[in-house]
This record gives structure tokens, C-alpha cells and sequence, in this order.
């Protein structure tokens, strides 16, 4: 709530008005009434902090402290605290101590039981069909391309339609490009993978990607994955490298493939509830702290990932480059196709022409 200098007026009025009942009802009553009446005057004023927003947010992910998200969202709270002058503080839960699931956090940013998520945009196909454009395989060609697409018209349209699912989404960040781990053979081509159950997120693009190289695509939240691949419940998953070393995978699985099929996305997502309670000027400083933010998650995720790869195959995981991309290019062109019909081969030609 904010104050507002007419707040005075029926404060006075209320006291005088206690005043002149005084005769009237007695030291118990009047006790009574000013207590409720002092309460209506400056129970707004406390909460609001004598006119200025404050607040604590807590911002959830699934990954562990480690992760790039989490760097980020560390510099972001930072950052906040700083421009706000302390007036809103953000409070960093990783790992999934909100919430075990995507679905589950993002449903829980929808109500309002968390003020921030950040994540891959693959689960919020759920939420709000458009942004599942992003998730087409094969479709950036690299990190420039990425950047361009996201940082410009097509990532601000995106971002805006998400308010249709009640997330007021501030910035793309980054998950990175997938890539493929299993624990019974080397993977190569897409022949390689027919016949693995591999984990994915729920996502329909995805999973129509891994039906379409003959893969059994397992939707599963990521809080039970370590232990489905540990107990072999699931041949596999696939996930940018930065998931892959902060998670461990490497201690239950053996092949790393760098298939690099799908470039996925993160976004820092506000509740639209929370956001909405936010003046102006708060809303304004979150966003380009959101994006300038996101410039520092993403180069620190890609300066890691060479090295990240490097430890995983000193940890054991047998690491294939050698990936015949036209192969898998070819292999899920049929779910290229089958997007072009959900978004637009316009839309999407934009993108992949987007240099």
C-alpha cells in the first residue's frame, strides 16, 4: 500500500471523532476505539515504509547453487538491494527448495507463493504456446545468432505474451544448447539413439523431436532424474553441458553426446500478482537489471562450458564430438515442419534468417 497525503484527513477525523464520544462510552470504550482508529492510520504507512515500496522476494530454481542461473540471480539480488537502497531485498532458494518441478514452480509464480522463477523456457510451452517457437531443433545456428533474436523484436514479443499466463517475463537469460548423456552406448547419429528412454522435459516439441529419431521420450520433473538414471529407470537425458557438471550426471552416466539439437533459452520471470503491486520506477529499475544481468549470465555460462566439458571427461564420461549434425538436422525435420504449422513458417523463417 502506498501512502498518500490524504491519508491525514479521515485520520483526524477519526480522532476527533473519538474525542467528542468520549463522555459518552467510557475509558474502556475509547480504549477500544483508538486502538482500532491509530491501527487505520498508520498500520498503511508502517507497511508501506513511509511512502516507499518494500519487499523480499524469493527467487527459485531448480538448480544448484553452482549453476549459472544462480551466480546470476546472486549479482541480481546484489544489484537490487543496491538501486533500491535496500528497500526490496531478494532471497535466492536453488535446488529446488520451492519446488521440486517446473510445472510446480511456475504454477506457484502464477499464484503469487513466489515473486521470481528462472528457468528454461521448455516447461512454459504449458503455460503459453508461443514461446514454444524457441524450442525447435536445429533452430540458431550459434550464440551470435541466439543473442540477435533474443535481445531483439522477436525475444521482446515473446517475452511481452507471456503476461497472457500471468508471468511478467524481464529478460532472456541462458540454458544453453542440449546435448544428449546415456549410460549404455556412444551416440553419434540418430540411429544411435533409436530405442533409449531418455528424459525430457514436458514439452511436446521436445518430445516429438526424440519420437521422430526413434527415442521414447520420458517427461519427468527434473527433481527425480538423478535418481531414474541411477536406478536405470531411463537410459538418459539431455541438457545443456552447465546442468549436466552442476547436477553430476557424469556419476550416472557414461556418454556424453554433444548433439547440440535444441538451443534452449532460460527467462528471469516476475509474478505477474507481485509485479503489478510494484510503482513504476521499481518495475523500470528490475527490468534493465534483469537484462543487464542476463549479458553476464550468459557469457559466464559459455566461458565455462569447454572447461566444464573437459572435467566431465576427467570425472570419466566418454565425450563424443565427432556428431553427424546433418544426420540429426534431417532425422527431425519432419518436427520442423509440424512447428511451421503451429507458429508460422514465417515466424520461424524470420528467426532462422536472423543473422
Amino acid at each position: 500500500m502506498l501512502y498518500s497525503g490524504r491519508d491525514v484527513v479521515p485520520c483526524r477525523i477519526m480522532i476527533e471523532g473519538v474525542t467528542a464520544m468520549t463522555k459518552r462510552i467510557g475509558i474502556v470504550g475509547l480504549a477500544c476505539l483508538m486502538v482500532l482508529g491509530l491501527g487505520a492510520c498508520t498500520g498503511g504507512a508502517d507497511k508501506a515504509g513511509k511512502g516507499e515500496f518494500r519487499a523480499q522476494l524469493k527467487l527459485a530454481s531448480l538448480t544448484p547453487m553452482g549453476h549459472t542461473y544462480n551466480q546470476a540471480a546472486a549479482r541480481f539480488a546484489d544489484l537490487v538491494k543496491e538501486r533500491s537502497n535496500g528497500r526490496i531485498q531478494v532471497t535466492v532458494y536453488p535446488d529446488g527448495q520451492l519446488g521440486k518441478g517446473e510445472r510446480e514452480l511456475l504454477e506457484s509464480a502464477q499464484q503469487g507463493t513466489i515473486d521470481i522463477y528462472v528457468g528454461s523456457t521448455g516447461p512454459i510451452g504449458g503455460f503459453n504456446p508461443s514461446i514454444g517457437i524457441l524450442d525447435i531443433p536445429f533452430l540458431f545456428h550459434d550464440y551470435g545468432h541466439v543473442d540477435g533474436v533474443l535481445d531483439g523484436p522477436v525475444g521482446q514479443r515473446l517475452l511481452d505474451d507471456l503476461e497472457k499466463a500471468q508471468f511478467k517475463a524481464l529478460a532472456f537469460w541462458e540454458n544453453g544448447f542440449r546435448n544428449l548423456t546415456n549410460s549404455r552406448r556412444a551416440v553419434r547419429g540418430p540411429d544411435d539413439a533409436k530405442g533409449l528412454k531418455i528424459r525430457t522435459m514436458e514439452n511436446k516439441v521436445h518430445m516429438a523431436a526424440w519420437q521422430a529419431v526413434g527415442a521414447n521420450p520420458v517427461p519427468m520433473a527434473w527433481g527425480e532424474v538423478y535418481m531414474a538414471l541411477q536406478q536405470k529407470v531411463i537410459d538418459g537425458q539431455e541438457n545443456p553441458v552447465a546442468v549436466i557438471h552442476a547436477a553430476r550426471i557424469n556419476e550416472v552416466q557414461q556418454y556424453l553426446s554433444l548433439t547440440q539439437h535444441v538451443y534452449s533459452p532460460a527467462v528471469l520471470i516476475v509474478s505477474l500478482k507481485k509485479w503489478q503491486t510494484m510503482p513504476a520506477q521499481d518495475q523500470e529499475m528490475l527490468r534493465k537489471t534483469a537484462r543487464e544481468v542476463a549479458l553476464y549470465q550468459r557469457k559466464l555460462g559459455r566461458d565455462m562450458e569447454e572447461k566444464q566439458v573437459a572435467e566431465l571427461a576427467e570425472k570419466g564420461m566418454k565425450v563424443e564430438r565427432n556428431i553427424d549434425k546433418a544426420a540429426w538436422r534431417s532425422a527431425m525435420q519432419p518436427v520442423i515442419g509440424q512447428a511451421a504449422a503451429q507458429f508460422g513458417k514465417d515466424r520461424i523463417d524470420a528467426i532462422l534468417e536472423s543473422r
